[in-house]
């Protein structure tokens, strides 16, 4: 999946949401869109546009997170010179801009109670009035609204307007977290690595080595789609050899030895945040699901350990045996004992 529209995956979760937008399209109709960060919920937005008739009039995005309580309202349905403190000059809101097109909010839960109320106005009656000004402006716009937040909860705890939330979900599409997406994390990483080397003007694409492209398969991905995307480009561009295979992936671009420590607000939290310093980087898990002995469970283990650290030294033997506490020779040996080259 990627910002230019494109849409990339192929498992049945992902692609029934996209089967839902495109159906909903036509309609002139409020869609909302939920789902995790990073996945892709502008990108629905803009094929509800795009599909739709209105696809030649403008497309409005507006993040409500990003701005003040104070200036929301404001930025929505504009205001009139004057109306408060800063208004020097009469300014359309994102309501008018839209007009003929589609308004899309993302964040849409974090919109203050009085935001939401002159929402569903403004939804119900086509109208909007600016801030300072008694003159109603009839608008014609399509809304797509975004979260990852669960609104009919929301509604139930009285944080998020019932009647607003009736209008705007003519039709919810959600979308997988690409933890559920079986397949796409294969599909997604080679399309973004082959991009990447395309950038980096590569003469050809050498894939990953088996043990990154099953890291890539085993990960959480709690940032989902843009994260993926992110981890895979780092590890193109970090790598040096465009004529072998992907050999390390860094999920974690903070992750370092010289990591500054935040300061704590208490003695307690002080002791708390020095013993967590102290605690050794987490090493890469096993795969333990085919092992039926202790014996085979250390040598998996090992194994593991020692191809992450061979993948992040870029295979270089000496530097990989002097991070991993051991000889040359014993680095040579547990290289020849696990049948480890370079993929």
């Amino acid at each position: 999946m990627e910002r230019e529209g494109q849409f990339i995956g192929q498992s049945g979760a992902f692609l029934d949401a996209v089967e839902r937008a495109s159906r909903a399209a036509p309609m002139s109709r409020p869609v909302l869109v939920i789902g995790e960060r990073g996945t892709g919920k502008e990108l629905i937005a803009e094929r509800l546009h795009r599909l739709s008739s209105r696809w030649g009039e403008p497309l409005i995005t507006m993040n409500c997170a990003a701005l003040p309580e104070t200036l929301i309202e404001a930025e929505l349905f504009g205001h009139e010179a004057g109306a408060f403190t800063g208004a020097t000059k009469q300014r359309v809101g994102k309501f008018e801009e839209a007009d003929k097109g589609t308004l899309f909010l993302d964040e849409l839960a974090t919109l203050s109670m009085g935001a939401q109320e002159r929402l569903l106005r403004a939804v119900e009656y086509g109208e909007v009035t600016r801030i300072g000004s008694n003159r109603a402006v009839r608008t014609d716009v399509r809304i797509v609204a975004a979260t990852n937040e669960n609104l009919p909860q929301l509604a139930k705890e009285g944080r998020f307007r019932a009647d607003l939330l009736d209008r705007l979900s003519f039709e919810v599409v959600t979308l997988p977290p690409l933890r559920v997406r079986e397949g796409d994390v294969e599909v997604l990483a080679d399309y973004f690595g082959r991009r990447m080397a395309a950038e980096l003007s590569w003469e050809a694409w050498p894939g990953y080595s088996e043990h990154v492209a099953k890291q890539l398969e085993d990960h959480d991905w709690p940032g989902n789609v843009r994260e993926l995307r992110n981890v895979t480009e780092r590890a193109v561009y970090r790598w040096d050899n465009w004529q072998e295979p992907i050999g390390h992936a860094q999920f974690d671009p903070f992750d370092s030895p010289w990591i500054p420590q935040s300061q704590p607000h208490s003695s307690g939290e002080a002791a708390a945040g020095e013993a967590v310093s102290q605690l050794p980087a987490p090493e890469p898990k096993p795969s333990l699901d085919h092992v039926d002995d202790l014996r085979s469970a250390v040598d998996a283990h090992e194994r593991e350990i020692v191809e992450h650290a061979l993948g992040k030294h870029r295979w270089n033997q000496r530097q990989t045996a002097k991070a991993l506490g051991l000889s040359y020779d014993q680095m040579r040996h547990t290289i020849k004992k696990h049948g480890l080259a370079e993929d």
